[in-house]
């Protein structure tokens, strides 16, 4: 063993210090003298670390036992986070105290993992100590900016404290990029183009990269700026950056990912969809070291069953859809599990609008009465077929069925921001404003009390709330704009609302008034007496009715009254006064005493049918009638005929 490290350490004084491959050889010649020497071990580890052969080096720790795993913690540490052990990695670098790799280990992990508060935590610590190196500095500015982004991403914006690109974010292609993350995460989508151009000139402007190194850097950024103008409506803007990109060339494969995803989606319209569907289905699958964010995986899923639908597998799209809403609770408001519901229901209409999808939506409204994503496309439908009313009762089902769960994160789903406006633009559609005010009512009482309220919501509801004759509508607007101003007094919205609550109160809002913008500024450049010799101007409608009654003849000073029709006698041509009025008038003709049919057949029928005859004879013959001559016809000789002719003798 002593000649075998003494050798390691001849080969290892001779070797230069990126020399890994010679002292790997020279480890393991080393250890196929003594199996069991630890420093060939670590150094072997090492070389094997540092030529990334990370599976290679954990393989080595395996076999290597107890002792050498206690020394090179921060090394296994980091060959588990290489390999896609993430977890593993972060508790074992958790567990090292005072050490600033193991917290850049931890830090990088918990990202991966999509922990990024504790990430951001754990590098707001790293930045806040003396840097190790030069370029430490430099890297934790670029890290913490990329988990500011990530954190805008994951609807976690709070915890961002910077949400303006700074100076010192443009200097660098990094920083300036992941700013322009941040902001398209934000819906800055027009200030995330412009650092984006930025990045791209910084890039192609830096002395520091080679052209290869460049053309690499370059990738992301165009795949970002065709999401970007996508989303900006600049589809032949999109299309000409796609075609720049060829994915195939693309050597990291969620970033090739979502180049295809991208491309497709920038199409202004695919000629063929089945090409599409082939080409974003056969692409490479993604290796656990380069995975992709649970919000990229989800886009790219959910563009994959909207191919599915645009070639026609229906039954497909919807098994695995089922399948995903089956294993997530519902109700949510994740978009993407809202979004595999909208899907489903697509499928199931198998891509039809109207009556026919309204029909085949509305049996699965009834299984899954809480799914928010079913209930609205629902009512999206009934919007565009100009049934408000249906809409307004599929939205009020879904808020009574929300509102009897007990549940606090149902309860939350209910009076979510988004859900509540969109109620409240179905009520403004009919001009329910009663129904307005009680649901910024409802939604304003329930999170008035909450930690997270979303504060968009309670500075609508405290405006709606104000526009109430309702006491209690004001007292609790009174209430919210007094939370909201507590919270942040340097809003001026939130100043602004408090002081219109209290302004016929008793309490004094002098100071917060005078922290407004001051009314001068905005009436400065006002002509008053042109506004007065301009008259009061009135809406359209009242201007338009005016119009119209304008044109409309004027009346007389007295109106005149109406004149009184008079109806013409409808006498009969022949009435006689002087004769008396015949007592049978009112009975039908058939029943006068007067009445004589005409006919021989006719006089027959009456002569068998009248009523009240005076008899003749006891043979049940009525008076004028010929009964033997009637009973003979109608009994004449069995098997004659009655039409047979008669023979000339």
């Amino acid at each position: 063993m002593a000649g075998g490290a003494g050798s390691l350490n001849a080969l290892l004084q001779r070797a230069s210090i990126d020399d890994h491959d010679e002292i790997l050889k020279a480890c393991n010649a080393s250890l196929k003298q003594s199996k069991k020497d630890l420093s060939a071990q670590h150094a072997k580890f090492v070389a094997l670390l540092k030529l990334d052969r990370y599976e290679d080096a954990l393989k080595v720790l395996e076999s290597a036992g107890r002792d050498l795993v206690d020394q090179v913690q921060l090394e296994k540490s980091y060959a588990l986070y290489k390999t896609g052990q993430l977890s593993e990695a972060a508790s074992i670098a958790k567990a090292i105290t005072d050490d600033r790799g193991a917290r850049h280990v931890e830090a990088q992990a918990s990202y991966r993992l999509e922990d990024f508060e504790r990430s951001a935590v754990l590098y707001r610590e790293l930045a806040k100590t003396h840097a190790a190196l030069d370029s430490e500095e430099n890297d934790l500015r670029i890290n913490g900016a990329a988990i500011d982004a990530q954190l805008e991403w994951s609807k976690q914006g709070h915890l961002v404290p910077k949400k303006k690109a700074t100076r010192e974010d443009l200097e660098a292609f990094e920083t300036a990029y992941n700013a322009a993350c941040a902001s398209i995460a934000r819906g800055e989508l027009s200030q995330g183009a412009v650092l984006l151009k930025r990045s791209q000139d910084l890039c192609n402007a830096s002395s520091d990269l080679s052209e290869e190194e460049k053309a690499a850097e370059l990738l992301p950024i165009h795949v970002q700026q065709c999401y970007v103008l996508s989303r900006l409506g600049n589809l032949e803007g999109a299309e000409a950056v796609a075609s720049s990109i060829s994915p195939k060339d693309i050597p990291d494969a969620s970033t090739r990912a979502v180049a295809y995803n991208n491309s497709i989606s920038a199409s202004r319209n695919i000629e063929n969809p089945y090409l599409a569907h082939r080409s974003i289905h056969d692409a490479a699958p993604i290796p656990n070291t380069d995975k992709l964010f649970t919000i990229q995986s989800d886009r790219i899923k959910e563009n994959q069953l909207i191919l599915d639908l645009l070639v026609s597998k229906f039954g497909g799209v919807i098994k695995s859809t089922s399948r995903t809403l089956a294993e997530k609770p519902s109700p949510t408001t994740t978009s993407h599990i809202n979004n595999i519901s909208v899907l489903n229901a697509a499928a199931h209409a198998q891509m039809r609008l109207g009556s026919f999808g309204i029909k085949h939506m509305l049996p699965l409204l009834v299984k899954r009465p809480l799914d928010v994503g079913l209930a609205l496309v629902v009512v999206q439908l009934y919007i565009l077929t100009n049934n408000h009313g249906s809409a307004v009762t599929v939205m009020e089902s879904l808020l009574k069925h929300l509102e009897a769960s007990t549940s606090s994160d149902v309860q939350d789903v209910r009076f979510a921001p988004g859900l509540v406006a969109a109620a409240v633009s179905l009520y403004n559609l009919q001009g329910r404003k009663t129904q307005i005010t009680a649901e910024y009512a409802k939604a304003a009482s329930y999170w008035r009390h909450k930690s997270k309220a979303p504060r968009s919501l309670l500075q609508a509801a405290g405006v709606a709330l104000l526009e109430s004759n309702k006491p209690e509508d004001q007292e609790l607007a009174r209430e919210i704009f007094a939370t909201l101003h507590e919270q942040e007094p340097a809003s001026k919205p939130a100043a602004a609302g408090y002081v219109a609550a209290h302004a016929f109160s008793s309490t004094p809002v002098a100071n917060e008034a005078k922290a407004l913008t001051p009314l001068s500024y905005f009436i400065a450049g006002i002509d008053v007496t042109a506004l007065e010799a301009a008259g009061v101007p009135q809406a359209k409608s009242t201007a338009d009715a005016a119009l119209a009654a304008s044109r409309k003849r004027a009346l007389d000073e007295k109106p005149k009254p109406a004149k009184k029709r008079v109806r013409k006698s409808r006498m009969p041509k022949d009435y006689d006064p002087s004769k008396p009025a015949d007592s049978e008038r009112w009975l039908p003709l058939r029943e006068r005493s007067s009445y004589r049919p005409k006919g021989k057949k006719g006089k027959q029928r009456a002569a068998g049918l009248t009523q009240g005859g005076v008899e003749k004879g006891g043979d049940g013959a009525t008076a004028g009638s010929k009964a033997g001559e009637v009973v003979g016809k109608s009994m004449g000789a069995p098997g004659k005929s009655k039409n047979k002719k008669k023979t000339k003798k």
